[in-house]
């Protein structure tokens, strides 16, 4: 089994509070800030291989202190990177979050460069079962899903960008947000109205035909339809304490329960719980499970 993630990759500096900031003060946090890798391809990346899975990651970092911490994560934990490109006309990416463990909730402070494009990198030569992009690097996961379509593919399509919508066509899985979902569709989401969510996949299933659609609704679960019959897959109730990269969480662990040949509506309730075990602890990175702790949580 061998997995091709292409897309962004950042560097992310957690500052843990009790209550957000009031601004114009100062603020004491004893040195409890979290920092690790982030980014939505890069973290299925990583929890892929974290999971003992053959993984590749293709992205742009660039030759500086946050790439190279990225680059010492993915190698520690055994991420393949041939398809890596460091480069030293960019810097790389690194996102501020305050995460408010009082309610759960965190803000996302990003600082990115514009037009980040591969220059070095302009083709994907090995074969892959599985291929997750997230809308990052469009030219080459485009020219990729096109070459690759022996490959089982997945999109986390987590804005309604052009881009995204046209990859959105080129995959057999559409993995979106809920914001990706009301934004493209122009239609009311309400999560607690079965019908409004109906309505909202039917308009997703008549325009992104062949492919099966999943409507990632963060606390309330995921929303699907096998058959003739939609399903509204809960999440499960745990205290959260900070939700970073609960969503990119989730689409690793998806990714990783369909590549082992386990039924959608199975491997949505995993990934739902996946995704709720790691909003229990600070930092996106650091708190993806190990598959251990999923499969003893179901025992």
């Amino acid at each position: 089994m061998k997995i091709l993630c292409i897309g962004h990759a950042a560097y992310d500096i957690t500052l843990p509070v009790k209550s957000f900031p009031i601004e114009n003060k100062k603020i004491r946090l004893n040195d409890e800030k979290v920092e690790c890798g982030g980014g939505p391809a890069a973290t299925v990346a990583y929890l892929l291989s974290k999971w003992k899975i053959d993984t590749y990651y293709a992205g742009i970092v660039g030759k500086d202190y946050y790439g190279d911490k990225i680059v010492e994560e993915f190698k520690e934990i055994g991420v393949n990177l041939k398809y890596l490109e460091r480069r030293e006309d960019i810097k790389t990416t690194s996102s501020y979050i305050i995460a408010n463990y009082g309610n759960g909730t965190r803000t996302i402070l990003t600082s990115k460069e514009k037009n980040k494009y591969y220059q070095n990198i302009k083709e994907i030569t090995d074969q892959f079962d599985y291929i997750l992009v997230d809308g990052d690097e469009y030219e080459l996961s485009k020219k990729t899903l096109l070459d690759h379509q022996e490959s089982v593919s997945m999109i986390d399509a987590g804005k309604n960008t052009l881009e995204i919508i046209d990859l959105s066509h080129l995959v057999n899985y559409l993995v979106c947000s809920n914001d990706f979902a009301r934004d493209y569709t122009k239609l009311p989401l309400d999560y607690q109205d079965f019908n409004s969510l109906k309505k909202v996949y039917d308009k997703l299933s008549l325009d992104f035909k062949n492919q099966t659609i999943i409507i990632t609704l963060e606390s309330y679960g995921s929303f699907t339809k096998v058959g003739e019959e939609y399903y509204l897959v809960p999440s499960y109730k745990v205290k959260t304490i900070d939700s970073t990269g609960a969503g990119d969480i989730y689409h690793g662990a998806l990714l990783y329960f369909l590549s082992q040949k386990y039924k959608l509506l199975e491997a949505m309730k995993l990934a739902n719980l996946t995704a709720a075990l790691s909003v229990t602890k600070i930092g996106g990175r650091f708190s993806i499970p190990t598959l251990e702790e999923v499969m003893n949580y179901v025992k």
